[in-house]
């Protein structure tokens, strides 16, 4: 573990920043497709079939299959998965752990690595399963939502009363290793399934700090995340909701509060968005539709091929637009975060206190396979009803106020009390 901590010096200029291939969403989409589904037809009954033909056999009709894909493309050799594939399984000295199977799932994991988006992925039937579970609300873990920005794996939100916040993690921490193995190059996938494990189990993150560049190990035992996606409490005749995900029941629960607002009437409403790194869009556009007048704008998504260009609206939910409303957010809030506040922001139906967001502005969609595995790729990019861009840029609070950590240790939110404050005011 040391080796990490010695080696490891932050520079941000040697950092690159990402690049995107100028590819069309549709051959992409398409492209993916067709590979998994040829590679995956031709390696089940290398797999399933007791009187299957032999494995060279097998990649040399896949070698065929990709040639009439790439017939038109010069410059890919598609013999070269073949010879590749024959030279491990000729030369690699630990032949009795060769896998086919993994083999497979890494050429897959390996061409979605190649566009160089820290949000699209490649999940195997396990990771697959694992990615709905967590979507649904219920998981084994530490409680934290990773992704890439910069090439490095980093914290986008540790989940509230979970083993990940309890340990100190924050948004914009840095993981560099797993257990002692290197994550400065690894697959946002394949980081996700080492930190997760059995309950009560334990995982030694090696964690750099967003403003630091000193290393250093925080072992965190993982546990059962139950997700509580919105919560809300009455305080000082003031409504506090608190929504950690924007999950498959979040619009259910958000409907319950919203009822027990309009029957408490309260002075204002203070929707806490921080460390919450988001979920399903539909679920934002619930939520925001709440705030806003039906028909107005809430996020526009805009494709490499404008035509597909489009705008979501809000439509006719329960009114809280007669609430004074105030949305907090930090370095933690993302995705479907950053598009609810982003549309209230824009409409002027709230005001905006915190840190800039995260800036995660793409979209993924999680499109199946035939096999149970799945590709989680990025097929366009949120604008707010204004035309802002979130990718990056993130939402900008109308007060900024930091979080400091002697805040944090002496329990104090001087965000949240500059709400409070912009409530009471008259």
């Amino acid at each position: 573990m040391n080796q990490f901590k010695d080696s490891f010096q932050l520079n941000k200029e040697e950092v690159k920043e990402a690049w995107y291939k100028k590819v069309s969403n549709i051959y992409l989409l398409l492209l993916i497709i067709v590979i998994s589904l040829s590679l995956g037809f031709l390696f089940g009954l290398n797999l399933n079939n007791k009187e299957n033909k032999p494995t060279v056999e097998i990649i040399k009709e896949t070698t065929s299959e990709l040639s009439n894909l790439f017939k038109n493309s010069e410059s890919i050799d598609s013999a070269l998965f073949s010879e590749l594939w024959n030279i491990i399984h000729d030369n690699y000295f630990d032949q009795n752990n060769i896998v086919d199977e993994d083999l497979f799932y890494g050429s897959l994991a390996g061409m979605i690595s190649a566009l160089n988006d820290p949000y699209s992925s490649f999940l195997n039937p396990n990771n697959t399963a694992d990615f709905n579970q967590e979507l649904e609300g219920s998981f084994y873990g530490i409680g934290a939502e990773i992704g890439k920005r910069k090439g490095l794996l980093v914290i986008i939100a540790p989940l509230a009363n979970t083993p990940a916040e309890k340990a100190g993690l924050k948004a914009g921490d840095r993981i560099i290793a797993i257990d002692g193995q290197d994550a400065t190059n690894i697959y946002l996938d394949e980081a996700v399934s080492l930190i997760r494990g059995e309950k009560g189990s334990e995982v030694i993150l090696t964690i750099v700090s967003e403003d630091d560049t000193i290393a250093q190990d925080i072992t965190i035992i993982r546990g059962k995340i139950d997700i509580p996606s919105a919560t809300y409490s009455l305080e000082d005749n003031i409504a506090l909701i608190k929504m950690s995900h924007f999950n498959g029941d979040t619009d259910q629960k958000f409907t319950k509060i919203a009822q027990e607002i309009l029957k408490d009437n309260p002075e204002g409403i203070i929707l806490d968005l921080r460390n919450n790194p988001g979920g399903y869009l539909n679920i934002a556009i619930d939520i925001a539709s709440n705030f806003l007048e039906a028909n107005q704008v809430v996020v526009r998504e805009t494709f490499s091929d404008k035509r597909k260009d489009k705008s979501y609206q809000a439509y006719d939910k329960l009114d809280l637009t007669k609430f004074k409303t105030i949305i907090l957010i930090n370095k933690g809030s993302a995705s479907a975060s950053e598009i609810l506040a982003g549309a209230l922001q824009d409409h002027k139906t709230a005001t905006i206190v915190g840190e800039q967001s995260f800036g995660k502005g793409s979209v993924q969609q999680l499109i199946p396979l035939s096999n149970g595995s799945s590709v989680k790729i990025t097929v366009a990019k949120w604008l707010t009803p204004q035309g802002r861009t979130i990718e990056e840029e993130g939402i900008k609070p109308d007060y900024e106020i930091e979080l400091s950590s002697e805040d944090f240790e002496n329990d104090l939110d001087p965000q949240l009390e500059k709400a409070i404050e912009l409530i009471k005011e008259q």
